[in-house]
């Protein structure tokens, strides 16, 4: 294996494991908030330090690659890609952080499940996890059709974050005692529909590694033509395509 090659796949190793502890945080961050575990909370906002620590090794990792190896075409999107992906992640552990000084600040030992069972919450957190764990197989699997299918999924964390606000606003006037509950609720909703937000970006820098396609800023409709294998109102990136007739400026 060429040195080259050696960098890459260490790079992509350290960007999994990020992946990887993501992913524990958002499922310790959903556990503590259905059973207001207080203890898994507090470990979850410790832990982000070293969430922080990844981001700071990837982005290193990448700067470094590009420096010393000079990529081109697919090489060059996979760095550019990945440095995209890094942050989203982080960003992704910073709500699953929030979510979990939420948790810290509620004073009952139980959340109303009636409630959570109008605000779908349950249903809301497990498509949120789905969406994520689509994007880390989708890159494993280099399948940018299977990453395509993330946007379809954001609508429904859309769904019910637009449908939150009255739900919990009619509990408001029949519980006015719970009205930091319900705020603190309101909160959570809509760190979780961030969460989505930036799974879509993750999606969106896989189809650009994967096919030089610029999904970013696109709009739903063309990124659903996407996934049904149409390029309707798709952007090709020319200058990173293998195929690109763009001259490579001469060496200085």
């Amino acid at each position: 294996m060429k040195h080259q090659e050696k960098e890459s796949a260490a790079l992509r190793k350290n960007i999994g494991d990020m992946w990887s502890l993501v992913q524990s945080q958002l499922v310790l961050a959903g556990e503590a908030l259905f059973s207001v575990n207080k203890d898994q909370a507090t470990e979850v906002i410790t832990r982000e330090k070293r969430v922080n620590a990844f981001e700071l090794l990837v982005e290193s990792d990448c700067e470094n690659y590009i420096a010393l190896f000079n990529p081109v075409a697919i090489d060059l999107r996979l760095m550019l890609s990945l440095l995209k992906i890094n942050t989203n992640l982080e960003r992704i552990a910073d709500f699953a952080e929030g979510i979990a000084r939420y948790v810290m600040a509620f004073e009952k030992p139980a959340i109303d499940p009636e409630l959570l069972l109008k605000l779908r919450l349950h249903s809301m957190y497990d498509e949120m996890l789905e969406m994520f764990n689509l994007t880390r197989l989708s890159l494993d699997r280099e399948d940018s059709r299977l990453a395509g299918s993330i946007f379809a999924k954001d609508d429904v964390l859309d769904e019910i974050n637009k449908a939150a606000t009255p739900i919990l606003a009619d509990h408001i006037r029949n519980h006015p005692d719970q009205v930091m509950e319900c705020l603190y609720l309101l909160s959570i909703i809509r760190k979780i529909e961030r969460v989505g937000d930036h799974c879509n970006n993750i999606a969106e820098e896989i189809v650009f590694y994967l096919d030089a396609k610029i999904l970013k800023h696109a709009g739903t409709a063309a990124r659903e033509a996407f996934w049904r294998g149409e390029d309707a109102g798709v952007t090709n990136c020319r200058i990173l395509r293998e195929d690109s007739d763009t001259p490579v400026p001469p060496e200085s």
